[in-house]
């Protein structure tokens, strides 16, 4: 490609903020723009539930780089401004106000946002979602001594949420439609800890409910009014019940979509020529795992395929494929999840879950080590990392032996 072409960046999220310095860094000379619909660089969000809404951290210590950095790497920001129109035969991209941007390479990196319950009273003010910064500056104003929060969703956002504000004093309701807490991203063991142990922190967690309607009085939410007529007081609620993939620019402009998002191939291209999409809206193959595809929502995830597409549109070797991962920190407990337990057959538990140190191994039928959860064990965490990317296939009795070091089941090949 041409050094001096034109790349656009739609989306200034983990994924777009990355892929911009991987492509400056990477010796890209041409012109660079990155836009995004809020009005701040790109920034860190996971401490959004965490660090900044217990007030540990600033809006100004989450970003991803000082403003003054893309002004000295010549990157064009263009923040609060939506893109609402795609055309990749003639390669324009029109924007909210008008504005219609050529482009010789574009790389979608839009996203997802927070899915609403379309339910009466949905509109009521005080009804909270948590995406962004300013979904966070709201989330804070309404926590706190005195107050209480009902968490529609079990999930680590909704486990999140409810963690930090019981810390800060908040009374705090978790409702989940499902039998059980992380019924979708987590096995039942890890799930049955987290529940007794978000319990005891004074969570009331009540699964397998429905919400029929938000009350309200002067505007303002009320209350949560449950399938049977039940009615649960609160000054706010957050409703954290997953993402919705913010691929209608793509669908739009006829790109190759699925359920899961927009097909991209291992480099992030997409079905059109010229143009790449990375982050939580794409459905991307899985190379440790056979090339099946998948959609991960992750930083790791919006960075990795950041880094590839970098190196495709520089003409370079891409970089080799990262395992999957993500986090979450909740009170005192850090859990860390590396890979994916497709076609899981076995678990395996090491460590003491009365004691939330512990680490859960997903097997194949065959052994291989397909994924670990662990919970306050870093090591055993960096050495899934390890396992799952080779595709090793460990004795399930050594994984079990809290006696034999991790170190020593990895170095046994």
């Amino acid at each position: 490609m041409n050094e001096t072409s034109r790349i656009l960046v739609v989306g200034a999220g983990h994924g777009g903020g990355n892929v911009v310095a991987a492509l400056r860094m990477g010796g890209h000379e041409g012109e660079i723009v990155l836009i995004g619909d809020e009005p701040s660089a790109p920034y860190h969000r996971p401490p959004l539930s965490k660090t900044y809404l217990k007030g540990k951290a600033e809006a100004a210590t989450l970003k991803l780089r000082p403003e003054s950095w893309y002004d000295a790497e010549n990157i064009e920001l263009r923040l609060g401004q939506s893109a609402t129109a795609l055309d990749p035969a003639v390669r324009t991209l029109t924007l909210g106000d008008g504005t219609q941007l050529s482009w010789d390479r574009l790389i979608l990196a839009t996203g997802s946002r927070a899915r609403r319950l379309a339910i009466p009273g949905a509109e009521l003010d005080g009804i909270l979602h948590l995406r962004s910064l300013a979904d966070s500056d709201r989330l804070r104003e309404a926590v706190g001594p005195g107050r209480r929060l009902v968490i529609v969703g079990g999930g680590y956002i909704g486990l999140e949420v409810a963690a930090s504000a019981i810390a800060l004093g908040t009374e705090a309701v978790l409702i989940e439609r499902e039998s059980r807490i992380l019924a979708r991203v987590a096995c039942e063991p890890l799930a049955a800890f987290f529940d007794r142990y978000h319990r005891g922190k004074g969570l009331e967690i009540r699964p397998g409910v429905d919400v029929e309607a938000f009350e309200g009085q002067g505007g303002h939410v009320s209350g949560v009014r449950l399938a049977g007529g039940e009615i649960i007081d609160c000054d706010a609620v957050v409703v954290g019940v997953g993402a919705a993939l913010c691929d209608g620019l793509a669908r739009d402009a006829g790109l190759a979509c699925e359920a899961g998002g927009v097909v991209v191939d291992e480099n992030g291209r997409t079905s059109a020529e010229g143009i790449y999409a990375i982050g939580d809206m794409t459905w991307r193959p899985m190379p440790l795992y056979g090339g099946r595809r998948f959609r991960l929502e992750s930083v790791p995830n919006a960075v990795e395929q950041g880094r590839r597409v970098a190196a495709d549109i520089l003409g370079k070797a891409p970089p080799a494929h990262e395992v999957p991962w993500v986090w979450s920190d909740q009170y005192e407990v850090k859990l860390q999840i590396v890979g994916v337990p497709f076609d899981s057959h076995r678990l395996v538990v090491r460590g003491a879950i009365d004691e939330a140190k512990f680490a859960i191994f997903h097997l194949a039928d065959s052994g291989r080590v397909l994924a670990v959860e662990a919970v306050n064990m870093p090591q055993e965490f960096m050495a899934g990392r390890t396992l799952v990317g080779e595709a090793r296939v460990v004795d399930p009795d050594l994984l079990a032996d809290t006696n034999i070091p991790i170190k020593e089941i990895v170095q046994r090949g």
